[in-house]
This record gives C-alpha cells, sequence and structure tokens, in this order.
C-alpha cells in the first residue's frame, strides 16, 4: 500500500496574495496554522479558493485570508500528515492588517 492508497494529499502549496501583511504572512507560515489547514481543508483541487480565518486582534479585528490552492501531490486529502507549503501570488487588495493598532493597516 503506497501513502496515496487512502486518498491523503502528500503535499498542497497553498498561495496567499502579495499585499498580506507581514503578521498575516508570520501567522499563517507558522506551525500551528499549518496544522489547523492540515484538520481542516479536507478535499482540494488546484484553483480552488478559501478563505480562511487568521485571526482577531485584541480590538476585535478580524484578518481574513484568500488562500488559493496551487498544487496537490497524491491523494485529493489534505490531512495532518499533508506537507504545506506556500507561494506568494499577485496582490488582490486584502486588508492585511489590525485597523485600529497597526501600521500595517489599510489606508481609506
Amino acid at each position: 500500500m503506497n501513502d496515496t492508497d487512502d486518498g491523503a494529499a502528500t503535499r498542497v502549496v497553498v498561495s496567499y496574495p502579495a499585499d498580506l501583511s507581514r503578521w498575516g504572512r508570520e501567522t499563517v507560515e507558522d506551525d500551528p496554522f499549518r496544522a489547523y489547514l492540515g484538520k481542516t481543508l479536507g478535499t482540494v483541487e488546484a484553483g480552488r479558493t478559501v478563505e480562511e480565518f487568521v485571526g482577531v486582534g485584541c480590538c476585535g479585528d478580524t484578518l481574513d485570508v484568500p488562500l488559493r490552492i496551487e498544487r496537490v501531490e497524491g491523494g485529493d486529502t489534505v490531512t495532518e500528515a499533508t506537507t504545506v507549503e506556500y507561494e506568494v501570488r499577485d496582490a488582490c487588495g486584502v486588508d492585511g492588517g489590525w485597523a485600529v493598532q497597526s501600521a500595517g493597516t489599510p489606508r481609506d
């Protein structure tokens, strides 16, 4: 039996927009968020975009990030054993900073 007989992806490449703030990048690339994706993405296919909740600041602002599945290797189901890698794609106007307390806040 090989690693993909159960439908599990061995590797998935996910992209985030270039205009994601430094805090946002650090959060999505950190091990806890990768583990979260391994538990929540489920069945994926290249080209699909998912909006993922990244966090809530102490002032209550949320950051939702559009993540796009770029490539899937092995099966089509992301599991805790799936390696999650990142790429940066073109900016898409994401509000990438905390609106109340961050230098990365979007400007009107």
